[in-house]
């Protein structure tokens, strides 16, 4: 089940990102995730969802506009993490239909993924919804004493291409 993430749930979000934090080089980022701000984001309506069984939160997806100031305003850049138990059963591909859609109706017109070089099945993941890769920047990144190449994908999202 993907429905809009609650505030309650921040603690599981925080809670499946520190995994990707902590034991993988998918997010160069070291510093861990706390419920509270996550909270904060999604009750000021920042886009949250969640992949669910019941109330068990196995994932999440968010997106937010790829880089500041008004020019950018059609181009967001997501996010999306599953728990390690929840890979593979397709909750990765429903919550990105889910947040494109949502994206779509809201004027965005590209779907950015940055993607860790050293993260070959995230870049077959986003390959296989249609994302291209537009660039690939290396040693931007510095996880455990590691340079870390940025791989940059963009999806145009149908019904987009010309924003009111």
């Amino acid at each position: 089940m993907i429905r809009p993430a609650r505030p309650e749930d921040a603690g599981a979000i925080a809670a499946i990102w520190n995994i990707v934090i902590r034991e993988t080089t998918h997010t160069f980022t070291t510093t861990e995730k706390a419920a509270a701000p996550v909270a904060a984001a999604i009750a000021a309506g920042t886009p949250y969802w969640v992949a669910g069984r019941g109330d068990e939160v196995l994932g999440f997806a968010t997106y937010s506009q790829f880089r500041g100031g008004n020019g950018y305003a059609h181009a967001m850049e997501h996010s999306v993490h599953l728990a390690p138990e929840a890979q593979g059963m397709g909750l990765g591909r429903a919550l990105m239909a889910r947040l494109e859609d949502h994206a779509a109706r809201a004027g965005v017109h590209v779907m950015v993924a940055g993607v860790s070089g050293d993260n070959p099945g995230g870049i077959a993941f986003h390959a296989a919804l249609g994302y291209v890769e537009v660039g690939r920047m290396p040693e931007v990144g510095r996880k455990w004493d590691r340079w870390l190449d940025l791989v940059l994908m963009q999806k145009i999202l149908l019904g987009t291409r010309d924003p009111a």
